[in-house]
């Protein structure tokens, strides 16, 4: 069913598993692949209904970056949405993710205007945010019925010394 996704490099297509059951519950995949200049792209996320809203589905994106700046070496991790996609705006600021401005009339989808918003992790965040992963992640952070004890963003937040950025305040000013 998912032929054409294997066949792809660009993007890099990931099935993704519940363990130990080891049954697809969704897909992601690294787009935009340039790591002559460092900067990989997450997108093509679909989560079946079961895996939104999980401690697996959050793991998924955090084991992507990881990848990315751990194992792969890149500076800089982006993430896209319609601008109009509120969930998927969310999201990436829950996982850590800077919003960087909003592309206007960046693409024609189903024959109309699509913004798109940018949001980016760069390689001097990433461990700030991946330790406020980890202490998300942590079983200590849930309690027995697996409600979560402390927010992401906060964990993050806390990691990075300051809240998430959900805007860009400008250029600094000089002093």
């Amino acid at each position: 069913m998912l032929g054409w996704a294997s066949k792809s490099e660009d993007p890099l297509y990931f099935t993704l598993a519940t363990l130990p059951e080891e049954r697809p519950l969704g897909i992601a995949s690294y787009l935009r692949i340039t790591p002559e200049v460092g900067v990989i792209e997450i997108g093509h996320i679909w989560f079946a209904p079961s895996l939104k809203r999980t401690t697996a589905a959050t793991e998924a994106i955090y084991l992507l970056g990881r990848r990315a700046f751990e194992e792969l070496g890149y500076r800089r991790l982006e993430w896209k949405c319609n601008a109009l996609n509120a969930a998927s705006r969310r999201a990436a600021t829950r996982f850590g993710f800077t919003f960087e401005g909003v592309f206007r009339k960046h693409q024609i989808v189903k024959a109309r205007n699509r913004d798109t918003a940018w949001f980016s992790i760069t390689d001097d965040e990433w461990p700030a945010i991946s330790r406020g992963f980890e202490r998300w992640l942590d079983p200590e952070n849930f309690d027995d019925s697996g409600r979560q004890l402390r927010a992401l963003a906060d964990l993050i937040g806390a990691e990075r010394g300051a809240q998430v950025n959900d805007a860009w305040a400008g250029p600094p000013r000089a002093s």
